[in-house]
């Protein structure tokens, strides 16, 4: 479940064996891996390098009505182009050319080959959707480019939709657009491309900033009345698309994590969390109640409690093993949440086992795993839990609450986290 790709690169021309990366988008939701597996394309977290040839575009000539040459641009498979249609009897055409500068990644829902990176709606509870469920995605087919510079600083920019088989966008009648004062065309995509950039990047001391809405050519905009209006918000000279470290990339369906190269070798490794894992299960934390030793099990198995599963009341933080005391004798029934009373203090509250958080990017920090997400019970540093739960994560169409990086489940409203109390062992 783990790639190597997941193990930091450097950046530094002097260091760097293999290509250079631009840095990784990581699904929220996905604790690792996706719920039925990485599979091509369709995986939890992609890595941007360097390309060996230059794919990047840049906007070109515009043609302002439907005239031969425009009519060429659209068709002509090797010429990308943007279709902006006013009227069924106006269309503004922006051919695009070559830039040799930069390279581009596309994502989307779809599977045709201009995907780099599949991405499909994410289930809160890290769970894959029911078998024969068809549910009505919300994510477009070509939801979003983003352009990275080939030398350094390797900045990376986002733009909304994305360059189809043909190698054309097309913004229909009922699509917000508009022409610029340089004569340039602009527009939005129906669920647009929402981005968040955290105040003093990516770190303990982030804060929330605002969520915006990027433009099909990357100008910046305050958000919509509701996600698919057709009128824009205001345009925010002050911001642009570039993407920093920890900027948050929603999709209408799922949202993406961008860390740069930089950014993630300050991050914990697998390796390290794994070695946490172990010095926390060395402590031998037991259960009050049934005096046996509990023990976090190994991050590839994240799905079933077994007998060693750390269980914890998540109104007071009690660490116990799994049992009966004061609730049903079923551990099945008791993980979906009922509310129990804590042998140690009688608070009362959901009785959830703990898993650890696998996905080492989603941390702010390498300290141990001390406080759990409520009402999930997913286990990380306390930093990271603090950063997380005031994150407003986009919700349906025009709501936002904060949730789990690990499974996006909608976090408690009464307290979003809590430090765990494990009990060490009497001998």
């Amino acid at each position: 479940m783990f790639s190597l790709g997941q193990e930091n690169i450097s950046t530094s021309p002097a260091s760097t064996k293999g290509p250079v990366k631009y840095g990784e988008l990581i699904v929220l939701g996905c604790n690792g891996s996706l719920p039925n597996g990485d599979k091509g394309r369709r995986k939890s977290r992609f890595a941007l390098c360097r390309r060996n040839k230059a794919n990047g575009v840049k906007p070109s000539t515009v043609h302002s009505s439907c005239t031969p040459q425009a009519a060429k641009a659209i068709s002509n498979k090797e010429q990308h182009s943007i279709s902006y249609t006013l009227s069924r009897a106006q269309t503004v055409v922006v051919e695009y050319t070559h830039d040799s500068s930069t390279d581009m990644f596309q994502i989307g829902r779809s599977t045709e080959n201009p995907i780099d990176f599949v991405v499909t709606d994410t289930v809160p509870g890290g769970q894959s959707q029911v078998d024969g469920q068809t549910v009505q995605s919300t994510i477009s087919r070509f939801a979003c480019r983003i352009i990275c510079q080939r030398n350094p600083p390797y900045s990376a920019r986002i733009y909304a939709a994305g360059f189809d088989s043909s190698k054309n966008i097309f913004l229909g009648e009922k699509a917000a657009k508009w022409r610029m004062q340089d004569g340039q065309m602009d527009g939005l995509t129906t669920n647009g491309v929402l981005v968040m950039h955290p105040r003093q990047g990516f770190n303990q001391d982030s804060k929330p900033g605002l969520w915006r809405e990027i433009s099909v050519c990357g100008s910046v905009f305050t958000l919509r009345e509701t996600r698919s209006s057709q009128q824009r918000g205001k345009m925010v000279d002050s911001e642009c698309n570039e993407l920093m470290d920890g900027s948050l990339i929603d999709l209408c369906g799922a949202t993406l994590l961008w860390r740069t190269a930089e950014g993630l070798s300050h991050t914990p490794t697998v390796k390290h969390l794994e070695a946490l894992r172990q010095e926390l299960n060395a402590g031998r934390p037991q259960c009050p109640v049934g005096f046996n030793t509990l023990a976090f099990p190994s991050l590839r198995r994240k799905d079933v409690p077994d007998e060693k599963q750390p269980w914890a009341y998540l109104r007071c933080g009690h660490v116990h093993g799994y049992h009966g005391w004061g609730g049903r004798r079923n551990p099945e029934v008791d993980a979906e949440c009922q509310e129990r009373e804590c042998p140690m203090c009688r608070a009362r509250g959901p009785y959830v086992p703990l898993w650890l958080g696998c996905e080492a990017g989603f941390y702010v920090d390498a300290e141990p795993p001390t406080h759990a997400f409520v009402p999930c019970g997913h286990v990380c540093s306390e930093k990271t839990t603090a950063f997380w739960s005031q994150i407003p994560l986009p919700h349906g169409t025009h709501t936002f609450h904060s949730a789990c990086p690990f499974c996006i489940q909608p976090l408690s409203t009464e307290s979003s986290c809590i430090r765990l109390i494990f009990q060490s062992p009497l001998d």
